[in-house]
């Protein structure tokens, strides 16, 4: 991992992000780039006459200065730190901005979000998952800043969640972490007899070059939801992060079909990293 990416708002949230952006850094030899979003309205920026002009460069002076501000944080010293004032969409640009950068993983604070506003809105962290194709590292109460050791990583065993797999016992490599694998069976899940589903994990395993004993080391939760199951079983286990695989949809197969690890992203109280399908 070579560059890291924090969208920053100066908000609690934020900084908590930055912070475990940087002990990610430190980790990995990497650099932050620290995006600021200045929420400017677009006839602000489209006008063209001398007041206009002033009014805009006033407000990007302003946050020059804000942000340089908030960038002064001793957990920062010693780390190579990029800052960028945008004016767009944080969940709809920010991947483009990714990609420019050839950002290797994105991490954002967030206070998740419910209710309504979950249904018709959404909060910025399930966008910028469901558009990002990197990992998305979302923190939510505290940073971290000292370890991650456990993590939980929810899979179902099938063929799409090898990659994700691979990806995440990479990442999490460089922090001395061990994932341990997580499968909850569902009153909605087609049944399976444990002869079956041991099949999938032999399968799975084999597909991901590792014995076959592995499987005695799955935890298998039954719970009403996946997102129950993954949660509680974190909460219980005293882990560090959970990790999730996503398939990013958008439009309006995400309305109908929704996705459990944005469901999971909004609700949990702990860290969580996403790996794209």
């Amino acid at each position: 991992m070579k560059k890291i990416i924090v969208p920053v708002d100066f908000s609690i949230h934020s900084e908590n992000a930055l912070e475990t952006a940087a002990f990610l850094a430190k980790k990995n030899n990497a650099e932050v780039v620290v995006v600021h979003m200045l929420e400017l309205s677009n006839a602000l920026v489209n006008q063209s006459d001398a007041f206009s002009n002033q009014e805009t460069f006033f407000y990007l002076k302003l946050a020059e200065k804000k942000f340089k501000e908030f960038l002064q944080k001793e957990y920062l010293s010693d780390i190579k730190v990029t800052p960028i004032i945008k004016h767009f969409k944080i969940f709809s640009e920010l991947d483009q901005l990714a990609r420019e950068e050839n950002v290797d993983l994105i991490v954002m604070g967030s206070k998740g979000a419910d209710g309504l506003k979950e249904m018709f809105i959404g909060s910025n962290t399930e966008k910028v998952i469901r558009h990002a194709h990197v990992p998305v590292l979302v923190v939510k109460e505290k940073a971290i800043a000292k370890r991650i050791e456990k993590i939980v990583f929810a899979c179902d065993f099938s063929d799409d969640d090898v990659t994700p797999y691979l990806e995440a016992k990479t990442f999490f490599k460089k922090t001395g972490g061990t994932i341990q694998l997580v499968y909850v069976s569902t009153p909605s899940t087609k049944f399976k007899s444990s002869r079956e589903i041991e099949e999938k994990m032999k399968q799975f395993f084999e597909k991901a070059n590792e014995d076959a004993s592995a499987i005695e080391k799955v935890e298998i939760v039954f719970d009403y939801t996946v997102e129950n199951g993954v949660l509680y079983f974190a909460n219980k286990s005293d882990a560090d992060v959970i990790a999730v695989a996503t398939h990013g949809r958008k439009g309006v197969s995400h309305f109908f079909e929704g996705s459990i690890s944005e469901d999971i992203a909004n609700h949990s109280k702990l860290p969580i990293i996403s790996f794209k399908i």
